[in-house]
């Protein structure tokens, strides 16, 4: 018998490291082991995650007020993010969930064009498409869950750390 469930989550565990970069409809899929991640919370053997040469080809930037401190963000241009810059300038009220995330869920759905599953990096700024949530993530669990990756604090992400529910203005920096 516990060879049987030893079986079942390496199996678990090696199909769901092979689903990062495709579209998936599991609702969940395993955490890795924090201590296959490296320092930024990613599994080198499966980094998905867009780079830093990716984060040159972006189009939008953003002033994020939350109380009296203003940051900045750098967005992709994809379907998603087009589609959160046209309601901006806006305020949202953002719940801090998880001890991980700043989270808002949008009444309705914004349109996707590049949702995977697969693992994130602090500071990155995502949007969970079953829940219509546009996500700033201030801290590493190793979750991996479907996401479309909209772009990625410029600095100060940090500041969710102690802010808990809170509401933040968008704007963008034309």
């Amino acid at each position: 018998m516990k060879r049987f469930i030893a079986f079942t989550w390496v199996m678990l565990l090696t199909f769901s490291l092979s689903a990062c970069g495709e579209e998936n409809n599991l609702p969940e899929i395993p955490k890795i082991p924090t201590e296959q991640l490296d320092d930024n919370g990613d599994n080198p053997e499966n980094d998905n995650n867009q780079t830093d040469d990716d984060m040159n080809e972006t189009q939008f930037h953003v002033k994020m007020k939350v109380g009296n401190r203003e940051l900045t963000a750098t967005l992709l241009n994809n379907a998603t993010t087009r589609a959160f810059v046209a309601k901006l300038p806006t305020t949202l009220p953002m719940m801090d969930l998880y001890d991980r995330e700043m989270c808002y869920r949008f009444p309705e759905a914004l349109p996707t064009d590049d949702v995977n599953t697969c693992g994130y990096k602090v500071g990155e700024i995502v949007y969970y498409p079953p829940m219509h949530s546009f996500v700033i993530l201030y801290a590493q669990n190793g979750e991996h869950f479907s996401m479309q990756k909209l772009g990625r604090m410029d600095s100060g992400v940090e500041l969710f750390r102690n802010t808990g529910d809170v509401n933040v203005t968008f704007e963008l920096i034309k």
